[in-house]
């Protein structure tokens, strides 16, 4: 899954024109479903999931993979463990205009097995460039099935997309796995969009690492109605000392927020990002994820919204 920009908008950047382009499906006008029945040891219900990808019904009963070329990704999932089908839905298609957007949903997702195991998880909404490894066959680590980011060569001046935000009130943040106790979070919940270009590689044990060349995050700390064409301007080397710099925008390596990829060997490992890169390097990837809730796996607070569409990178 290889991100190309058409060759009009290289000529244009080649002018030093500005340009734009959308990513593709990046409008959210085209969806498809998959209506999934859950096990009937946990009520047996019919549940339909929605992916970014062309028009049309999924099977089921089949893991999903991406389809016509889409790059996009969601939180929405098919679960297999031990034997039990479960889903969950935290990415839910909205009509917009004479289209659609992408509602992005912090809420937690319950499960009762025989009426008598009662198991209730935090789950945030997502949606990103890469893909959902499925079925997910345990909860251990949720952030090891994302494979974050596309192959990607250009250096984008920004990302810009509409987005609209519906806070949760609460002033501070949860940690709910279903497998311990509910644990308050200090801070307030907010959703998040974050834009990297990454120069990866791999040794020769399949570890993958990437040097951070470009670096765009931002926090959205306000209840808003639609905001249109917010353009979100990627800086490009070490960002460490600049003024707008936040702790958050640092390196990953490790912590609840790791990203994951895939590597040659067909196995999910971290994506080490080990050292910041220059404003003259070459990415290898981009990774663009949006998200109801910031703060890794199972954190957040319930009824934190994101709305989004239109997405597309400005050069």
């Amino acid at each position: 899954m290889k991100y190309r920009v058409t060759s009009l908008l290289l000529f244009f950047i080649a002018l030093g024109v500005s340009a734009q382009e959308q990513l593709k499906y990046g409008d959210f006008d085209s969806w498809l479903s998959r209506d999934i029945k859950e096990s009937k040891i946990i009520g047996g219900e019919t549940k339909t999931l929605y992916e970014i990808a062309p028009s049309k019904k999924w099977d089921g009963k089949k893991a999903y993979v991406n389809q016509g070329g889409s790059p996009w990704a969601t939180s929405n999932v098919m679960a297999k463990v031990a034997g039990i089908v479960k889903t969950n839905t935290s990415v839910y298609r909205e009509a917009r205009g004479g289209g659609y957007c992408a509602k992005l949903l912090t809420h937690v997702e319950g499960v009762k097995v025989l009426g008598i195991v009662n198991i209730h998880v935090l789950a945030a909404g997502s949606v990103y460039l890469g893909e959902m490894v499925e079925p997910i066959t345990s909860s251990s680590n949720p952030m090891s099935k994302l494979n974050y980011g596309i192959p990607f060569s250009e250096k984008p001046k920004a990302v810009q997309f509409d987005y609209k935000v519906q806070l949760s009130g609460k002033p501070d943040r949860i940690r709910q796995t279903g497998f311990s106790a509910v644990k308050k979070v200090a801070g307030a919940d907010m959703p998040n969009v974050i834009c990297l270009l990454q120069k990866r590689w791999e040794d020769e044990k399949g570890n993958i690492y990437a040097r951070r060349i470009g670096t765009a995050i931002q926090r959205f700390s306000k209840n808003t109605d639609w905001v249109n064409a917010k353009q979100l301007e990627i800086h490009y080397g070490d960002i460490t000392h600049e003024p707008f710099y936040k702790s958050y925008m640092n390196l990953f390596n490790g912590g609840d927020d790791q990203k994951y990829a895939m590597n040659s060997k067909g196995k999910m490992v971290p994506v080490q990002e080990v050292e910041w890169g220059t404003a003259d390097d070459k990415p290898t990837h981009l990774c663009l994820q949006f998200a109801s809730s910031f703060g890794g796996a199972y954190i957040g607070a319930e009824g934190t919204t994101l709305w989004v569409d239109n997405v597309k990178l400005i050069y």
